[in-house]
């Protein structure tokens, strides 16, 4: 039987944690027994106390001013994990979004676990080894999902990778979380 999960997606200042680049935004909605429970998502701006970098506002279009009165991470992480609590997370090219995390858990809160988090990514290069490309647009044209019209905010991603979670789980006919992880090619990951 499958656990729970929790597919998430981060909008960030930029491509680097270990350089300063922070969080804007995050959201998460919850897939329990393949049902995506898209009525209970969450979805918060993070204000990351420094300037969004042009270059980044031009992907996500999440402005200074947008973000200057939102919580801090401090405050949005820990309501994050709160909603997460009992799942598995599910990123897509999870070590992008695990390792913000990651940077923000040691520089806030080292003490905070972070469940495992699994990667569609991944999931895709093992289903479909023949292709090339594996990115979210390319994923969702494959498995014949509708890409929403405001890519690159993280709530229609989470959506977008949701969808494609369990498509691939039911092509597949994965029915437990060992031959998941087996498919994707991971052992079980824990932060």
């Amino acid at each position: 039987m499958l656990p729970s999960f929790t597919v998430f997606d981060t909008e960030t200042t930029g491509l680097d944690p270990r350089r300063g680049h922070k969080i804007i935004e995050i959201a998460g909605v919850r897939v329990e027994d393949g049902r995506i429970l898209s009525d209970n998502a969450f979805d918060k701006l993070v204000n990351p106390e420094r300037k969004i970098p042009i270059e980044a506002m031009q992907v996500h279009r999440i402005s200074d001013e947008e973000v200057l009165s939102a919580p801090t991470i401090d405050t949005v992480l820990p309501e994050f994990l709160e909603f997460a609590a009992g799942s598995i997370l599910v990123a897509h090219n999870a070590s992008f979004d695990m390792s913000f995390l990651l940077q923000e858990k040691e520089c806030c809160w080292g003490y905070i676990e972070l469940p495992e988090c699994l990667c569609t990514m991944r999931l895709s290069r093992a289903i479909f080894p023949q292709e090339f490309r594996h990115n979210l647009d390319v994923l969702a044209n494959r498995l014949g999902l509708e890409r929403p019209t405001n890519r690159h905010r993280a709530l229609p991603d989470v959506l977008l990778t949701a969808q494609a979670l369990c498509k691939m789980i039911a092509m597949e006919g994965i029915s437990s979380i060992e031959e998941l992880r087996q498919k994707a090619g991971q052992k079980q990951l824990v932060a």
